[in-house]
């Protein structure tokens, strides 16, 4: 079963507008947006600030104000609001899913099939979604659930920031919710609740017919979505800049080689709207809708804007056997989801033989079976866990050279790992050590290279030493290791022993 995750935006209305007034807006003064209607005026949101103050939604705007003096009061714009959730949609369409949806107001609704394993699952997924929004100034919760309804309810009733339902476990997740969970009318809810039914549980228990003749099918209908026992699909957002092609099938198909002519097919029309457009895609999603009304999707990245038809085919073509044509497939929809403009280029000339090799097709082909590719870059700096980083594997040169002063390890640890050392002197390089609790006899060393901390960062580098060693072990193999500190004064370091890389 596939995997929905909803996002939930609990402060969106006024993150953006202060995001938009920018220091206009105190940041310390609580802030509260009024709806209204007719004479009437209301909190529709609240920051922290307003709603540690006691203040809460729904709360009459004049009531607030004699609660707070200092309260910042702005009228709702729930069409700027929309507007907002819908650019948060098409990034994260763009980003993360094929199928990305507006969860009404104040949320978005995600289906993770053929997505989550090139993020390493659903729970990196949600985490690192979060994570991002979090660094935009925007605060989210996530759920992950078997069904739309269950993740929904999740993210907006639990505090946690990230909540991950396992495959199966949805009744259990759900059945101590308040029924508001189960997004019914409020005069539904109000109704249920005289008759003593708070939670999902009890609602569940109670016999089908008369709940069904009092409140109409809406109740058991949710109730059914929730735990997956109907279906509840989801509309993919789409924009008129993205461009989308389609076949329909008269009779049902669901051969692996009728899908992968059919999508040729879909990839050379898709190509030629792009060309006409000057645009080469970097993502295209491909939507397979069954005859039994569910659908499956597959997304394709390419490092770079790409119209080839044959190239965009291979993507899509190698993941056919992921697709599961059921009762038989009646449409196929070809989308690039995200484009950019493309230029032809000459990559070969007269003046020379040699044509310059483009390594971005395998790149597809391998970051799109869940492989994450990068190169390693040089940084300028002399501390070691700050020399290098990751870059896009296709990424231009940055311009830094690496540094040839001192031999460095083939493979250096993440976090330096600590060993126990015999030293003559203070400043002179092991002669024993014992590193994950074997014993090895230095043979031959070479160094100290000094490596001062560097004080612009942090004012406790301004002393901070580090003197390293290379060195070589009676099976010959090559470690560097490092004392931190000069070996005397105890302010530039622990002077404790460290081994940091080894040496192929």
């Amino acid at each position: 079963m596939p995997k929905v995750v909803s996002i939930y935006f609990p402060q969106l209305a006024t993150e953006r507008i202060r995001r938009h007034a920018g220091e206009a807006l105190p940041a310390d003064k609580p802030l509260v947006v009024i709806a209204r209607r007719g004479s009437k005026r209301w909190i529709s949101a609240a920051d922290p600030i307003a709603m540690k103050l006691g203040l809460r939604i729904g709360m009459a705007a004049s009531k607030a104000q004699a609660m707070v003096a200092d309260l910042l009061m702005v009228d709702a714009a729930p069409v700027e609001d929309a507007a907002a959730l819908e650019r948060l949609a098409l990034w994260t369409l763009r980003q993360y899913s094929p199928v990305v949806a507006v969860d009404g107001a104040d949320g978005l609704v995600i289906d993770t099939e053929g997505a989550d394993h090139l993020h390493g699952g659903e729970a990196l997924l949600v985490s690192g979604l979060v994570n991002m929004l979090r660094g935009r100034g925007l605060t989210a919760r996530a759920a992950v659930a078997d069904t739309w309804g269950a993740a929904h309810a999740l993210a907006r009733l639990l505090a946690a920031e990230t909540t991950v339902v396992p495959a199966g476990d949805v009744p259990k997740a759900v059945i101590d919710l308040p029924i508001v969970a189960l997004r019914l009318p409020a005069e539904i809810v109000q109704g249920l609740r005289v008759l003593g039914i708070d939670t999902v549980g009890q609602l569940s228990a109670m016999p089908r017919a008369p709940l069904t003749l009092r409140f109409g099918p809406e109740p058991a209908r949710r109730l059914d979505q929730m735990f997956g026992r109907i279906a509840e699909p989801i509309e993919p957002i789409r924009t008129p800049e993205l461009v989308e092609v389609a076949k329909n099938f008269a009779e049902p198909i669901g051969a692996p080689e009728t899908i992968a002519k059919y999508v040729r097919r879909l990839v050379g029309q898709l190509s030629a709207r792009l060309a006409e457009d000057g645009l080469g895609a970097r993502r295209c999603d491909l939507f397979v809708h069954r005859v039994d009304n569910t659908r499956q999707h597959l997304r394709a990245g390419l490092a770079k804007p790409v119209r080839d038809p044959a190239r965009l085919s291979k993507l899509l073509c190698d993941r056919i056997e992921t697709i599961d044509p059921g009762f038989g497939i009646e449409k196929l929809v070809l989308v690039a989801v995200f484009a950019e403009p493309l230029e032809e280029r000459q990559v070969a000339s007269a003046l020379i033989e040699e044509e310059i090799a483009d390594i971005t097709p395998l790149v597809d082909i391998l970051g799109n079976r869940g492989h994450r590719l990068f190169r390693v870059a040089p940084v300028a700096s002399d501390v070691p866990e700050r020399s290098v980083r990751r870059i896009a594997a296709t990424a231009p040169d940055i311009g830094e050279a690496w540094a040839v002063k001192w031999p460095r390890p083939t493979r250096l640890f993440a976090n330096p790992e600590r060993i126990e050392v015999i030293a003559l002197l203070p400043d002179q390089p092991p002669a024993v050590f014992t590193w994950r609790g074997k014993r090895r006899k230095v043979m031959r060393a070479d160094g100290p290279e000094r490596i001062f901390g560097e004080w612009w960062r942090r004012p406790r580098e301004f002393q901070a030493v580090r003197d390293y060693f290379v060195v070589e072990d009676e099976l010959g193999e090559r470690y560097w290791v490092y004392r931190a500190g000069d070996g005397i004064d105890p302010e530039t370091g622990s002077h404790l022993w460290f081994v940091h890389g080894v040496f192929g």
